[in-house]
């Protein structure tokens, strides 16, 4: 493999390498532009030869970083979530793309990306009232980054700029969990209202909401207590959309307390009978928790009814999403090892569990360091 150097202006070196003959035997020549010194432009030179010998080599491409995205995008939304692959075209439409975009994508630098951070999160609100959380931006990140790998993968570049890159640190938020007392003020407030035994099952199981909203009749193991959990709904632009679990470890068994299989079997009753009263117009879709006409409901529609009930009973601030907390920060007060409240809320591993409910640990630690002092006082002071 040859190449050579020539002067382009001051400071400004131009690397040639010669890459063989097209099929009409046309020279083909690759060009690179480095700043510096003459020294600076032949250790390049030596750099593109030594990655042209060993196969690592990346020609130079005229592609747009938003064309790139879009052909990115395309391929990605076969292999992810519809709602997924949603939030990730906003991402790119309204921010990545329209600040990085008309960039080529072999000539997008680490410091492009960062400048494109430091502006979101400074201005980046499309009212003009302020920039974006640093949780906002960081979701950029991950997109652009996990973008950018993929052109790692089909050879477009060479090395992830992304890579060297400081992303945003968002603060935690506090997560938000009811306490015994406010879990029973919640059930009493919503007794007589169909959100009643989907908060009573998110209480007692830690399900997400898609996935309530998704079970069917069929799933429920009446004679051994449990619930299979082997999909879950999203809403998307196009409609609602049934889909398998994104993990292996979210399809899963969850065993069921008493109080809650009492209530699906009354449940089960009372839905049988409002089958027959309706007759052709339910619309039966096996759901356990459908409309009142047999249709699933749409999620946000669901979580903007609970929360309007919060409001109107003056309950604590609390999303739906929260009652999924709730269950496991009480599993763990009640001394349930990590390991189960991981497989009951379907986590891929228990590495989640212990970081998002790390503020429970340290009262869970302190109660087993005073059972193993009374164990060893009891056994010291037996032997003295």
């Amino acid at each position: 493999m040859k190449g050579h150097v020539r002067k382009r202006g001051k400071n400004v070196w131009a690397v040639v390498l010669d890459i063989g003959y097209d099929e009409a035997g046309k020279r083909r020549q690759r060009w690179h532009s480095v700043r510096g010194t003459k020294r600076d432009a032949e250790r390049e030179l030596a750099r593109l030869i030594n990655e042209m010998n060993t196969g690592a080599y990346v020609e130079p491409s005229r592609l747009l970083v938003a064309d790139y995205l879009k052909d990115w995008l395309a391929d990605a939304a076969t292999r992810i979530a519809a709602k997924s692959a949603e939030r990730y075209q906003d991402m790119i439409e309204g921010h990545i793309s329209p600040a990085l975009g008309n960039i080529r994508l072999a000539k997008l630098k680490p410091l492009h990306i960062q400048r494109f951070y430091a502006d979101r999160l400074a201005s980046g609100r499309k009212d003009g009232t302020g920039g974006l959380s640093a949780q906002s931006v960081l979701h950029f990140h991950r997109v652009l980054h996990k973008a950018l790998e993929q052109a790692v993968m089909w050879q477009l570049l060479m090395r992830n700029p992304a890579d060297a890159v400081q992303p945003p640190r968002p603060e935690r938020q506090p997560m938000t969990a009811l306490n015994d007392d406010q879990t029973a003020e919640l059930l009493k407030s919503l007794k007589t209202t169909r959100l009643y035994k989907p908060v009573v099952l998110a209480v007692s199981t830690g399900m997400r909401r898609g996935e309530i909203l998704a079970l069917q009749w069929k799933e429920i193991d009446f004679e051994n207590a449990q619930l299979s959990v082997s999909r879950s709904l999203e809403q998307t632009r196009k409609g609602l959309n049934f889909k398998t679990p994104k993990t292996a470890k979210s399809r899963r068994r969850i065993a069921l307390p008493g109080v809650t299989l009492r209530m699906l079997k009354a449940h089960k009753m009372s839905q049988t009978a409002e089958k027959l009263r309706l007759g052709p117009a339910y619309q039966d879709n096996d759901l356990v928790f459908p409309r009142p006409d047999g249709a699933p409901w749409r999620p946000d529609t669901f979580s903007t009814v609970f929360a309007a009930h919060v409001r109107r009973y003056k309950l604590p601030h609390v999303r739906f999403h929260d009652l999924r907390h709730t269950h496991a920060t009480q599993l763990l007060k009640q001394g349930v090892h990590p390991k189960i409240v991981s497989e009951r809320l379907g986590h891929s591993n228990i590495a989640i569990t212990l970081d998002t409910y790390s503020h429970v640990l340290p009262g869970m630690q302190e109660s087993a360091i005073e059972a193993l002092d009374a164990s060893l006082t009891a056994a010291i002071e037996g032997d003295g």
